[in-house]
């Protein structure tokens, strides 16, 4: 970008940030590197430097000896972040500021940081995987309806343009039972993800129940609507369940993607690679409608998909054609027995 740069850190070195710059070969022309923690030191450099961008790396660790609290308390966190906000609105100064987050992904420390900035940003992603999300929960001045998905590679985080393809296997050759294809949608992306259901059989007294990248409780429900409604015996199986790639889903339109995916593994049959699964399900068995329909299909058309399961009362309202063998279904039986799971 264009314009002085001044990135303020308070947990590292000049040399170790040097480092890191090299090895991502980062444009140090017009980047300003300060090592500090004093507010007062930190607003005197904002105030001689004038820069168009300022980072803070991280709010935790910066101090205002007129408080008598340790860095990064209640106190401290509210003091430095007025304190900056402040001189750079009257500037008119970009400003980044960095909190850290706890291990459960909400922001460590006290909150009092998200209430009073103008945009709040997550950037998301599990240890073992390249991906990250980067998602918006509040903004001030715009929707927070979008999100940014990258990959960590050498030279950083790099946009992945077309997520969707690269959150579902290739399972041209594969025939792979308890394996399915949903849409979720985060904010107004459509993505396509994989849905891997494992049911074996229990030896235990209490039959498990195991949920990756999803709400346990939620697979709890929908296993009871199976045994309820589709007459599905699952008391004496275990349940696995894992969204593929580590990201995690909480929207309800992939509820009966998890339904027609232990129904498939249960009876060891394989769902349709080309078939995509939408809807959410109530707890009588029925399929629920859901939003964005058109965006969803639009999606499943553009990767090559060629069969769409979706609730009855989206299919009735849909504005465009596709070229997709849309089939509605009522509820879970009839979703079940349009995939030849029955």
């Amino acid at each position: 970008m264009e314009g002085k740069i001044l990135y303020i850190s308070g947990e590292e070195s000049a040399e170790q940030i040097k480092l890191r710059a090299d090895r991502l070969n980062v444009n140090k022309d017009n980047l300003l590197f300060l090592a500090e923690t004093d507010i007062d030191h930190i607003e005197s450099q904002i105030e001689k430097i004038e820069p168009e961008f300022v980072i803070i790396d991280s709010i935790q660790t910066v101090y205002s000896d007129e408080i008598t609290s340790a860095a990064g308390s209640v106190s401290q966190v509210r003091e430095i972040t007025a304190r900056i906000m402040k001189i750079c609105k009257q500037k008119g100064i970009t400003t980044i500021i960095i909190g850290h987050v706890t291990k459960d992904g909400t922001i460590a420390g006290p909150r009092v940081l998200e209430h009073m900035v103008d945009t709040v940003l997550y950037l998301e992603g599990e240890r073992y995987f390249s991906y990250r999300i980067l998602r918006g929960v509040k903004n001030r001045f715009g929707s927070t309806n979008e999100i940014g998905m990258f990959e960590m590679e050498n030279e950083g985080l790099i946009e992945i343009l077309d997520p969707s393809s690269i959150l579902i296997s290739d399972k041209e050759n594969v025939n792979n039972s308890g394996t399915v294809v949903i849409v979720s949608m985060e904010g107004t992306r459509p993505l396509l993800v994989e849905l891997q259901a494992l049911v074996t059989q229990s030896f235990f007294g209490m039959p498990r129940r195991n949920a990756i990248g999803i709400d346990y409780n939620r697979l709890t429900l929908l296993a009871a609507v199976l045994e309820k409604k589709s007459r599905v015996s699952l008391g004496n199986q275990d349940i696995y369940l894992n969204v593929v790639s580590g990201i995690k889903i909480n929207e309800p339109a992939i509820d009966l993607g998890i339904c027609v995916a232990t129904v498939s593994s249960l009876k060891n049959i394989a769902i349709d690679p080309k078939t995509v699964v939408i809807g959410e399900v109530g707890l009588t068995g029925e399929v629920r409608n859901v939003n964005l329909i058109d965006k969803r299909l639009r999606e499943a058309e553009k990767l090559g998909y060629k069969k769409c399961i979706i609730p009855e009362s989206n299919k009735k309202y849909l504005k465009e054609s596709y070229k997709l063998d849309i089939i509605g279904v009522k509820n879970v039986n009839e979703a079940i027995r349009a995939l030849g799971l029955a």
